[in-house]
Parts: C-alpha cells; structure tokens; sequence
C-alpha cells in the first residue's frame, strides 16, 4: 500500500476513534450528572479539579485519571468544580512548539477536549487578560533575572523554571531569545493562573484542589495559590504498574509513601514481588503507555573481554536531566552533571577500575530526546578517552541487571535502578534524593565530603557488602510502590490505539464508579474527603 494512503487511512482510523470516544466520555458525564443531581443538596465541599497540562486532544493516562475521580465524587455527592483553560494562557506547557516558539498553542482542539471532558458539569474557565505592566517588567529582563522573578509577593520565576527544562529538554538554560521569550510568556501565563485560580478559590471555597504533577506551572501556579489559603492539595502522577495512577497529599514527583517500620513482606507479597521482577530483569515493562527494551541483550564477549583487563567494575547509571524529578534530588551536587564531573576525578584516580557509564534509556525516547545528554557530557567532558570507562548510550539494548550482577559497586543519581540493585544484594550509593532514600535502602550521605571518602572506602576494599537492611527496606518499598500506591484504573481504560501513553473509555455501568465497587476509587475518595493515605488495602 502507497505510505501516503496508509497514513491518511489511520488519521481517519484515529479521528473515528478518538471522536467514538468523546461520545461515551459525554454518555457517562451525563448519566453521572443525572445520577448524583437526584440527591439534592451536598454535605460535602466542593472539590476542584486542574489538570491542563495532561493533554491536548485526546485522553492521556493521568487526564483519565482526573476524570474517573471527579465523576466518582459526583456520585458520592460531592460538589465537583473543573478549571480549565479556556485560551486563557498565552504559552502553555504541552502546546509550546520548540521549532518555532512564536507560534500560537492549538487552543482550539484542547478547548474541544476540555468541553467534552467536562460535559454537564461546573466549569470556571481561564481566559486571556493581558497584563501589561507585568508584560513591560519581564522585557527586555536577561534570563538570569526572569528565573527569579517575582511579581505581586508570587515567585513566578520558581512555579516556571521546572516547566522550562522540561519543555526545552535541558538542565543548562541558554540565554538567547527563544529562552527568553518562553520564559517570559510562562511568567505571564502563570501570573494569569495564579490571579483567576485565587478568584475562583474565593468563589468555591474548596475542600481540596485536585491537580497533575504539581510541577508543571499551570497546576503549580494553582497549588500555590491554594496552599497559601491552607487548602489542600492533592497531586497525581503515573503509577509503576500499567493503567495505574498515582495519588498523594505531598509532591507526586517526589513520590512520599509512609511505610509502616513493622511491615513485613509475607511469603505471598514476596512471591508476588518476585514475580514482577523475574520480568523486569528481561527487560519485560513499560510506563506510561511506553515500553522502553522491546529486547535486552546480555553482555556480549567483547565487553567481557574489555572488563576482564581491570580489576573490578563500578557501574554508572545516570538519570534525565530535565525530568521534573531532578529538583527534589539535587540535594548534594546542583544537578547530575556536576556529580559526573566530581565522580571525573574519582574515574582519573582509579585506573584499576573498570567504570561503566550507563545512560538513561528515556534521554531517547522518540518524541522526548534530551537535548542536553550524557553522551555529548561523556565526550565534552573527555571521559571517552580515558581507557577505564565503557560508555552505554540510551538506546542500546545492554542487559544494566547483567552489569549489576558484575559489578562491585552501583554508583546512582535518583535512578530507581538503584532500588533494584539493592534488593538484587548489591551496595549502591546514592548522589541525590531520590524516592527510595526516604527508607535505608542504599547508602545516602549527607555531603559530598562524605560521598567522596564513601566511594573511595568502597573502591579501596577488598570487599563491599550491603547491609541486610538495604535488600529489607528496598523490596519493602517497591512492594508499596507498586501493589499499595499503585492505583489500578484498567477496569476503565484500555489503550489508545493511536497515541502512546493515551487511552480510551472501556465500556461500563455509572454503577462501578461508585466507590462500594471500586477498590482504587474508594481509596482516592478516602484519601481525598477523609484525609486517607491513598493506599489500597492489602
């Protein structure tokens, strides 16, 4: 078949589907509205719901999730208000074009899907108004003095900066006139959210604000907003587990559990651990909607006869840079770039140790390409000269399990591979905050002085052992993070067959919406109306 044929057949293939599953998204709104108007008036506070930065068009994983919770607290009786955007941001997150920054967002097809997402409920929208005395304030301003701007007692420039990486894919801002401009249409953008997020606040007067990420300026313009009031602010994020959604009271990015110091795994948890495991080892998982090893390969001969010229392995594995998790873990170092160039030193003075530097696969992920990777650090650097380092990009299909297994040390950033080295045995120390360093699992100094003298102990050994503790504590963890904190939502979803990481409306009664029938919506109701722990029961 001719490419252009193909291709203009699956666009209608798509705009059928995506266009089938408005239609059941407006179906379930209205039996909900018609089910929960019936009980009269409500007992409960409103709660508001923002989540502008999900999607465009179509329903992505954490945009479904929002709209399952909010037509689940509808049938609880509970007063549901969305905030949407109604062109209302001059520049927003997901509608920046990079290519060409000037051009304007595609308002109209996100305002579409936010109208169908929000079919017969109450909607407060956010609409342009163009501040000019603030707009004459940024101008002209040098990127320096924009990333910590402040206007009206609001740190703008903060709610803005993780948006920025994000959206330019890079850590190390340049200060040239697309950074600049972006910058400065955020600020504008996220001034505008703050001012009518507040209004709509002393119109509700919500119990709770409902938000994704947290991180993303729009959303995090709106929890700021309300925190400053003293309401609360529960984010979500995507679980570990496939159609599963993360909630909590905290920062999502940050992802705090609260693990109870008894809990022990029984030999069911254990084997159900296990079980996920054996797959992650093989490479066999994805997240949000993405499978990163369609096939892992093993070490190959080659590399084994390089690492057998040196006396052990210490292993490498690094993060992405601009991933909104980075500002919770550079605690230590100012970011993972200035840890590899500490660890340069380390590499410099142990030419008996064979370094093996792994890339994070999602630095390549198509779509997503980091525009600052570790690659170009690795030659920037001059670290591809040194004869004792081995350099893993994003996209090889190198088995890290099979390193880890090799190797004497594990040295991480915030990577959850970390976690999975310690519940294989293995000692690894930690640069920077990461979601497991809130139990001991892995060695976690508190300076970089210590994190030196630690990995210089560890190199010098004639043995490093992990202690128990670490192999407890980590399998205790991923066992919360991905069988309790995990909040399964495939009784709803099933994949978009067009668009990774989004997903369509399964087909169901109003009925199992209601949390007596829903384990995971029950869960995010208790969490939310009774201050829960957003844990499923075991």
């Amino acid at each position: 078949m001719d490419l252009s044929i193909e291709g203009n057949l699956e666009r209608v293939q798509r705009v059928i589907a995506h266009r089938r599953n408005d239609e059941r998204i407006k179906d379930v709104a209205r039996q909900v509205s018609a089910a929960s108007s019936s009980s009269g008036l409500s007992k409960h506070k409103p709660v508001m719901v923002f989540n502008a930065s999900t999607r465009l068009g179509g329903v992505s994983l954490n945009a479904a999730f929002a709209l399952l919770t909010g037509w689940a607290m509808q049938l609880e009786g509970v007063p549901v208000v969305h905030f949407i955007c109604d062109r209302g941001m001059t520049r927003c997150v997901l509608g920046t074009n990079c290519k060409n920054p000037g051009k304007e967002p595609p308002c109209a097809a996100c305002v579409k899907q936010s109208l169908v997402n929000t079919t017969d409920a109450r909607v407060i929208e956010l609409k342009k108004k163009d501040n000019r005395d603030l707009r004459a304030m940024v101008a002209g301003l040098p990127l320096e003095k924009l990333l910590t701007f402040e206007y009206q007692d609001v740190p703008l420039g903060t709610l803005v900066l993780p948006s920025l990486r994000w959206i330019l894919r890079r850590n190390t801002l340049m200060d040239d006139s697309q950074t600049r401009f972006l910058m400065q249409e955020y600020l504008l953008s996220a001034h505008r959210v703050v001012t009518r997020f507040e209004e709509a606040l002393n119109e509700i007067d919500p119990a709770a604000v409902l938000v994704f990420n947290g991180q993303f300026f729009p959303e995090a313009s709106a929890a700021w907003a309300a925190r400053k009031r003293g309401i609360r602010v529960i984010s979500h994020e995507v679980g570990l587990m496939p159609f599963t959604g993360y909630f909590t009271p905290g920062e999502a990015t940050a992802y705090p559990i609260d693990i109870p110091s008894e809990f022990e795994l029984s030999s069911g948890q254990n084997a159900r651990l296990d079980t996920y495991l054996s797959k992650r080892f093989q490479g066999d998982f994805s997240m949000a909607g993405i499978r990163f090893w369609p096939e892992m390969q093993g070490l190959d001969q080659a590399f084994l006869r390089q690492a057998a010229g040196f006396k052990q392995i210490a292993s490498v594995f690094t993060n992405v840079i601009f991933d909104t998790s980075q500002g919770h873990a550079n605690t230590l170092f100012t970011d993972m770039f200035v840890w590899l160039y500490t660890l340069l030193e380390v590499i410099r003075a142990h030419p008996e140790t064979f370094f093996v530097i792994r890339a994070h696969p999602d630095e390549k992920r198509p779509g997503k390409e980091s525009r600052e990777t570790v690659a170009e650090w690795i030659h920037a650097s001059g670290c591809d000269t040194f004869a004792n380092v081995h350099f893993v990009d994003a996209d090889e299909p190198f088995s890290s399990y099979d390193l880890i297994r090799r190797s004497k040390l594990i040295l991480v950033y915030n990577s959850t591979i970390g976690l999975e080295a310690s519940i294989m045995g293995m000692p690894v120390l930690c640069a920077g905050k990461a979601r497991f360093t809130q139990v001991p699992s892995v060695f976690s100094p508190g300076s970089i002085a210590e994190y030196l003298r630690m990995v210089e102990d560890f190199l010098t050994a004639s043995d490093v052992k992990a202690p128990p503790e670490h192999q407890r504590n980590a399998r205790r963890f991923l066992y919360y993070q991905l069988f309790r904190s995990s909040l399964p939502f495939d009784a709803f979803l099933e994949e978009d067959r067009f668009w990774k990481g989004y997903v369509t409306l399964k087909p169901f009664d109003i009925d199992a919406l209601r949390r007596q029938n829903s384990v995971t919506l029950d869960t995010i109701l208790h969490g939310i109306l009774e201050h829960g722990d957003f844990l499923l029961p075991e």
